[in-house]
């Protein structure tokens, strides 16, 4: 069977578990395009506002991703940039074997209990989202990416997924070495030779050889022992890749087992899944492979640790306060948020951030040790007279009920999401909401004879509108 994958990857993979060479090629040659993605169940909290979503997205033929609560393949792929739901946040287009992180966090960590989690090489966002969608609203997650134009991606993604309780950093792996024993749980989804991504993107083919594999399974190396202090003891790290390679793979379970005293945890499976259990022969530390000849979903392996050893979080006694807004400045801006009593105010810059109680007793010990892009939610920048809305607010889930909104139909939410005057009419004078199906796409402001379109200038849709 003639195949465009290396002959050097496939005698590689020759006696791992699950790997069949003849199915293997055959799956990578018909090059099946599948497109999976998960709701945000910020947004779509009833079964009916889920069905509304899907049925815009594909008329027929969906069907759910068997381990995601969330997740559901669609038939076709279709034109996500024309899709106004995806703008408002209402779904994060994702692989589906990675939504098996899922699993591995339901199985190692008590999702009820406020958890301090980083998802360590984050970008573009797809399991930030996942366990931002997992975690409790007392809870708190770090998304760092070490690429800045990578992190400006990762922040605009959880913008849109509109949670209060997100930070989003922009470091080195080793700058978390000054947070010893802080997370409860630290994700890693390493850089890897993307082996299992050939069938997605066939361009990667020409990227992959021998040598790329033994850098990355290097870089991989230095990135876990970079990471590790910052896991509190009994804390738990999730290791993954898309690589199908044992150097990447199994071998860095069992060096991880070698040089750190960590405990392997295993993950129950449905054996209808297809997903492979793999078990190293040095340390015995078990890990999961994904197979695209086995299942509906892109090579992946997963495998995950429990930290064992002292390493518990102290907190430096001297911190400097953030500065919390005034009577005045919460008359401003308390209108246009509905929040818990418990969640905090702070200005920074005259702009006003909105805080969930964790974050707020921690944003100033985050900012004094890592560079922040994004904290919780930005409501806006304080003027004279009144609060000058950030689209921050307009796409989080805190808003308040009775602000004015006007709904566009699918080719004025377009319009308006290209920047341009959608043309509606409305007696609404000021700032308002602008709504697509129920579901906030950002502000306006309606003056007598014009709209001023607020949409942030560099979300907006650049391609030309058919139809």
């Amino acid at each position: 069977m003639s195949s465009h994958l290396p002959a050097a990857l496939l005698d590689s993979l020759a006696g791992l578990p699950g790997y069949n060479r003849e199915t293997f090629e055959r799956v990578h040659a018909a090059a099946e395009k599948i497109t999976s993605l998960r709701l945000n169940p910020l947004k779509i909290t009833t079964p009916e506002r889920a069905q509304q979503v899907l049925q815009a997205l594909s008329a027929n033929g969906v069907q759910r991703v068997p381990w995601s609560n969330e997740g559901y393949y669609l038939p076709a792929r279709p034109s996500f940039t024309f899709d106004p739901y995806f703008h408002a946040g209402a779904y994060y287009v994702q692989e589906a074997s990675s939504m098996f992180l899922e699993q591995a966090v339901r199985a190692t960590v008590d999702l009820s209990a406020p958890l301090k989690v980083l998802d360590l090489c984050a970008a573009p966002g797809g399991k930030s989202t996942l366990l931002q969608s997992l975690i409790s609203e007392d809870s708190l997650l770090v998304a760092n990416e070490v690429i800045k134009p990578r992190a400006a991606l990762l922040a605009d993604n959880l913008t849109r997924w509109g949670a209060a309780n997100v930070v989003v950093s922009n470091n080195d792996p080793r700058d978390f070495s000054r947070l010893p024993g802080y997370f409860d749980l630290v994700v890693v989804d390493a850089p890897c030779s993307g082996s299992g991504l050939f069938r997605r993107d066939p361009e990667l083919v020409s990227e992959w050889s021998p040598e790329n594999v033994t850098l990355c399974s290097q870089r991989q190396q230095r990135i876990l022992a970079d990471i590790l202090p910052a896991v509190k003891e009994d804390g738990v790290i999730i290791y993954s890749t898309c690589s199908f390679s044992a150097e990447e793979d199994e071998v860095i379970l069992d060096w991880l087992a070698d040089h750190f005293e960590l405990e392997n945890i295993t993950i129950p499976l449905d054996a209808a899944w297809q997903i492979i259990p793999t078990v190293t022969t040095k340390r015995n530390c078990t890990g999961y492979r994904f197979y695209p000849d086995l299942l509906k979903g892109e090579g992946f392996f997963i495998a995950c640790f429990r930290k064992k050893g002292s390493s518990q979080f102290i907190r430096r006694q001297k911190e400097a306060k953030q500065v919390a807004i005034n009577a005045r400045q919460r008359e401003l801006v308390a209108p246009w948020v509905n929040m818990p009593a418990s969640w905090q105010y702070f200005l920074h810059q005259d702009e006003v951030l909105i805080l969930p109680p964790l974050l707020a007793t921690d944003i100033t010990m985050l900012q004094q040790q890592l560079y922040i892009r994004k904290a919780g939610v930005k409501a806006g920048q304080l003027g004279q007279k009144e609060l000058i809305p950030d689209h921050q607010l307009a796409a989080s889930t805190i808003l308040a009920e009775i602000l004015p909104a006007v709904s566009l139909n699918l080719q004025q939410a377009l319009l308006y999401l290209r920047k341009e005057d959608p043309g509606v009419t409305t007696d609404i004078r000021g700032w308002a909401l602008v709504s697509y199906e129920g579901m906030h796409l950002g502000w306006a402001k309606f003056l007598p004879n014009r709209m001023n379109n607020y949409y942030p200038k560099e979300l907006r849709i650049l391609k030309e509108i058919n139809g």
